[in-house]
């Protein structure tokens, strides 16, 4: 049984962290024994409690405590699912921060070839669901590239089989996988974090003690926006089909998504974001990146409603070029009810792209920025407006940040404002995004990204293409917890996807 002391370290510990009472939140088990098993330790009780001071700060989540540890001096070896694109760079920063390559794995073989010389003694394969079954006990880890239609698939299958998981962004692509593998990250006692690398910027976390500490007061509305889409979407799709390169398993990169032929360029290897199937559009993009940094601020949690409020014109299997979208949040830890505004489009392009209110945004116009001239709006923003001031974050991962109080007229970077110079950090620093997932594994330290907080910020993007596919200007009551609508049952078929046989998860 707990003592009384761990009783009251426990609750500081989930004061400290704001664990909601909306939420499944991470259980906190008594029997903490130390115990051996190859080398692999499982935490102590009191190394358990002396960690838990780095989880103040992160956002309003249990801090997820791994059951089972590497240690700082064993091997990890690491499977990499999804080696070209993003999963190049994603494989490279586990080899860097300390991972053994064992195993790679792509649709693609003449991309398998070319990791293979990075890592020529990795097996490979073509299929995840190969590796799985052929070598699953010879690695501890996977790091998942693929596009997002596959990423929950692959994830609940290694983490079924207790498999510490990095996770590109969108975590997954349907509401449901989220939750599961949010579950799974607590149930089976894994190291986890989901690819939103701005989640190590200093920056991002500076502004969450920024705006924690009252700098601009209650927030009220959150204003997010994207130059995204900039792949194919709001198309038909093609008719006919084109020959499979010979290199690629088409089957392997369908995965659970349904049948359809293979058309030159228009899905693989970039292109496939627009597509619903495949996809997430500019929201599952994007969002994960510049939502991150006020979901952790604001506590969001779960909204009580969604609906798309207007958007181009509505394709049945692709995202539209541009969107407006509204998530309502309730009140929570005694902060007010508030409105989140995501807008999305190309700007130059034919179809003049979705923004906030000049009203909102007319002092930003004098902020010098990056790759940007005084007096031109930001391709891409996050805006929090406050009772006492605003918050402008210029950049996709919101590595830095901007205030102007209401008395103020125009915006003075974080670091220099006044108002932010006495909030004190909170927040631990990072020694970078993969390294701290390395590190979960090596010492249980929680990833400022792992799934306790990635899949629930997941969760509530994608409820955002629920709201496109149902269609402009129905607004969907929703119950968070339950994961459905309160009003329009239509809603909940798309919380869920109906996998080709072979793919369950």
């Amino acid at each position: 049984m707990w003592s009384a002391l761990d009783q009251k370290k426990n609750t500081v510990l989930k004061s400290l962290v704001g664990i909601r009472t909306n939420a499944t939140t991470a259980q906190f088990t008594p029997e903490l024994n130390m115990e051996t098993n190859h080398n692999k330790s499982v935490l102590t009780r009191r190394q358990f409690l002396s960690r838990t001071s780095l989880a103040v700060g992160t956002a309003g989540f249990a801090f997820p405590y791994v059951g089972r540890v590497l240690g700082a001096n064993e091997i990890i070896n690491v499977a990499c699912i999804g080696v070209g694109g993003k999963g190049d760079s994603d494989s490279k920063a586990a080899a860097q921060a300390g991972g053994n390559i064992v195993a790679i794995c792509d649709v693609a073989g003449s991309t398998l070839a070319r990791k293979a010389a990075e890592f020529p003694k990795a097996k490979q394969f073509q299929d995840y669901r190969k590796m799985f079954d052929e070598i699953g006990n010879e690695f501890d880890a996977v790091t998942i590239s693929t596009p997002d239609h596959n990423h929950g698939v692959a994830g609940i299958r290694a983490m079924k089989m207790g498999k510490h998981c990095f996770c590109q962004k969108p975590l997954t692509q349907t509401v449901a996988e989220a939750r599961i593998m949010r579950n799974l990250s607590k149930e089976k006692k894994l190291a986890t974090q989901m690819g939103n690398q701005g989640s190590a910027a200093p920056g991002l976390r500076r502004a969450v003690e920024v705006i924690q500490a009252g700098v601009i007061g209650h927030p009220k509305e959150l204003h997010v926006w994207s130059n995204r889409p900039v792949w194919p979407q709001g198309i038909e799709r093609p008719a006919g089909e084109d020959p499979v390169p010979e290199s690629v398993n088409w089957d392997a990169w369908l995965g659970p998504a349904a049948y359809r032929p293979y058309k030159k360029g228009v899905y693989h290897t970039f292109a496939w974001r627009g597509w619903k199937d495949f996809g997430t559009g500019a929201l599952g993009d994007m969002a994960c990146h510049t939502v991150n940094m006020p979901f952790r601020a604001l506590k969001l949690g779960y909204p009580t409603a969604i609906e798309c409020e207007v958007a181009s014109r509505l394709f049945p299997e692709t995202f539209p070029l541009t969107s407006r979208l509204r998530f309502e949040f309730p009140e929570r830890e005694g902060l007010p009810p508030l409105k989140f505004w995501w807008y999305d489009g190309t700007p130059g392009a034919d179809l003049e792209p979705l923004r906030p209110n000049s009203d909102l945004t007319r002092e930003i116009y004098t902020i010098p920025t990056r790759g940007r001239n005084r007096g031109a709006m930001p391709i891409a923003g996050a805006l929090i407006v406050g009772e006492k001031g605003k918050l402008f974050s210029p950049d996709d991962y919101g590595t830095q940040f901007y205030v102007v109080m209401n008395d103020e007229t125009t915006y003075v970077s974080g670091n220099d404002h006044e108002a932010c110079k006495a909030v004190p950090q909170s927040i631990p620093r990072s020694p970078g995004h993969v390294e701290e997932w390395i590190r979960m594994m090596k010492d249980g330290t929680p990833a400022y990204s792992n799934f306790d907080i990635a899949a629930y910020l997941a969760e509530v993007i994608l409820l955002g293409c629920v709201a496109i596919n149902v269609g402009e200007g129905r607004r969907i009551g929703w119950d968070g917890p339950n994961m459905k609508s309160t009003d329009l049952p239509e809603a909940d078929r798309y919380v869920t996807r109906h996998n080709r046989p072979g793919w369950e998860a």
